[in-house]
């Protein structure tokens, strides 16, 4: 998680001295975000637009397209601003091959990024990694194993976005600080021993939402 601290004195003389202000703003609001315990933090995001609004695709008056388009008319760009980030798809998976039970692990595709929650090779994952598969309007509902907070879910069964999506929030790292992604939780394939997975079961990536 990062470390936000509030800004101390800033003097600014002319036309930096509105940006100074809006960065102090800033800095004050995510100071007291990340000192508000994670069932108290939805209050404050829905009570105050938080200061970086560059993710908001969408003006305020208007419906967002995930509320007015079918999953097959949104626009690539569209489609892919729908993943919130939190990397859960990318964790290490065991099913139970009598029951089809499936567990999810602490361990993470050794593509990803375990701080950042990004693919290392995003464009080339499907080739560097021939399990990793890539999401469509068609197949996403027939991906059981997608967690239940995903936003491709969500919304192919009817729901909305939950209010720490970056699309809702309006931030990035809104979904890191409500504790909805896998940041500082997980290692890397690379690094463990496969006769450990089992061992390695978590239930924490279907808590929450």
């Amino acid at each position: 998680m990062p470390e936000w601290h509030s800004a101390g004195p800033l003097y600014c003389l002319g036309e930096d001295s509105r940006k100074c202000h809006a960065a102090r703003m800033a800095a004050e609001f995510w100071d007291l975000f990340l000192h508000t315990p994670l069932n108290q933090r939805k209050l404050i995001l829905q009570a105050s637009h938080p200061p970086d609004k560059r993710t908001r695709p969408h003006p305020m008056d208007e419906k967002p397209f995930w509320q007015t388009k079918k999953m097959t008319e949104m626009s690539r760009g569209e489609w892919e601003s729908l993943c919130d980030g939190c990397a859960k798809c990318c964790l290490i998976k065991l099913e139970d091959e009598d029951t089809n039970e499936l567990e999810y692990t602490d361990i993470s595709c050794s593509l990803l990024d375990c701080e950042t929650c990004q693919c290392g090779d995003y464009p080339n994952r499907s080739v560097k990694v021939p399990d990793c598969v890539t999401l469509t309007p068609e197949n996403v509902q027939q991906l059981s194993w997608m967690p239940s907070t995903c936003a491709y879910r969500l919304i192919a069964n009817g729901e909305d976005l939950p209010w720490w999506h970056p699309l809702v929030s309006g931030e990035e790292e809104s979904v890191h600080l409500a504790g909805m992604s896998v940041r500082g939780r997980t290692v890397s394939e690379d690094d463990v021993d496969p006769t450990d997975l089992e061992a390695r079961i978590v239930t924490w990536p279907e808590q929450g939402n």
